[in-house]
């Protein structure tokens, strides 16, 4: 009975996570095409899209509040409903304020949602005793590529917002309402003790979470350059057409998809210390080649190997969070997960400045090199991910959300 739970639990999460997927990219890949219905200037820009992380980190923080009274579940349960229903409301409006209370909203919600996401999949790897998080993630970059597929179609037949996200509202909407029945929640391992010192308050001390958080902000810095940017990069610097432009965000997720599907098992077998050194080299590789590219179709595939470097690396951040922490795991993802929208925060608007002062070309070496910078930190995944991740059974409990 406990292992049926556990494998609907983790079936339902995998469903949410897709789901996510789909929304987010149904988001950026049409950023041109937002900036267009509401009259957004360049300038204007990067302050839009830094409103959505700022938001979701200050919804991140309340989550770690909210999960400590009602549990993971139900603030996922609820979250995601929402991050729907503000997409739609994106493609609602016409004047400026509506756009600003539309992208307001996505990120709140989208701040309790991630967090709350990610909190039950450490929680359920723990349940498991293996490396599942990277399974996650490939569900969500699965519906990454749906999303940007749909966003595609949307551009290719010049179809409004309104149109092309309603259809896809009311298939996840209830699906989500549907899947959420099956949460679940692992118990506490009790391997594997915290030290005394990681004891102290809430569990979670900040200068041991630290280089966890910074590798989650040079992660999302570059994360952010793709999903912000690449479309804009493909037209306005590499002079393609705004349907060929909603391709590198598609390739990123493509390849962010296989890297995540292969990535427990590499985890297991090699431990997470050198597939996250592996991944941060493949990914700063990947900004390069788009840095430098002639044309339209290089700067796909550098966008195409990026995504391969930077897909294990968010997983295995949360991973290690949970595991640095096993007592206070919620807490320890709700604060790493601030830093993911660090991450957005700093790439977005810093990629746009460099653009506009100075040449997008060279704003992609930027989050070239701090994703390099993952590799000094990459010690911070060791022994105890190394042996979390080598696939011994552990003790199962189960708590239904």
């Amino acid at each position: 009975m406990t292992d049926a739970r556990l494998r609907r639990g983790r079936g339902s999460l995998a469903v949410s996570f897709f789901v996510q997927g789909v929304t987010f990219a149904l988001l950026v890949t049409r950023i041109p095409a937002i900036q267009d219905r509401y009259g957004i200037s360049d300038g204007l820009l990067p302050a839009f899209l830094a409103a959505v992380p700022i938001l979701a980190g200050v919804a991140s923080v309340m989550t770690e509040k909210v999960v400590a009274r009602v549990g993971p579940a139900v603030v996922l349960r609820w979250a995601q409903p929402f991050v729907l229903l503000s997409l739609l409301a994106v493609g609602v409006g016409s004047e400026l304020w509506q756009a600003a209370v539309a992208l307001g909203l996505f990120g709140l919600a989208v701040g309790a949602l991630d967090a709350s996401m990610n909190m039950l999949g450490v929680s359920l790897q723990r349940a498991y005793g293996r490396s599942i998080m990277l399974g996650f993630h490939a569900s969500y970059s699965l519906g990454g590529i749906a999303g940007a597929s749909l966003a595609w179609v949307g551009a290719h037949w010049h179809l409004s917002l309104f149109v092309s996200y309603l259809p896809v509202v009311a298939v996840l909407l209830p699906l989500a309402l549907v899947g959420s029945r099956w949460y679940v929640t692992g118990g506490e391992r009790t391997e594997d003790p915290v030290a005394p010192e990681e004891s102290k308050g809430s569990g979670v001390v900040f200068k041991l979470l630290m280089p966890l958080c910074l590798v989650m902000t040079f992660a999302y810095i570059g994360d952010s350059t793709v999903s912000n940017w690449s479309a804009k990069y493909l037209q306005d610097v590499l002079g393609s057409s705004e349907e060929l432009a909603t391709v590198p965000y598609n390739a990123y997720m493509v390849t962010t998809l296989l890297g995540r599907a292969v990535g427990d098992f590499g985890v297991r077998r090699l431990g997470a210390t050198a597939v996250v050194r592996a991944g941060a080299v493949l990914a700063a590789l990947g900004f390069a080649v788009v840095a430098v590219s002639p044309g339209a179709w290089v700067g796909i595939a550098g966008f195409t190997v990026l995504g391969l470097g930077l897909s294990v690396i968010v997983p295995q951040t949360f991973a290690a969070a949970g595991r640095l922490f096993p007592g206070a795991s919620d807490a320890a993802v709700a604060r790493l997960n601030v830093f993911n929208y660090v991450g957005f925060l700093i790439g977005s608007p810093l990629v746009g400045a460099l653009g506009d002062t100075w040449s997008y070309r060279g704003a992609m070496l930027v989050p070239m090199v701090l994703v390099l910078v993952t590799v000094v930190y990459a010690t911070s995944f060791g022994p105890r991910a190394a042996r979390y991740g080598g696939g011994h059974e552990r003790p199962r409990t189960v708590d239904v959300g």
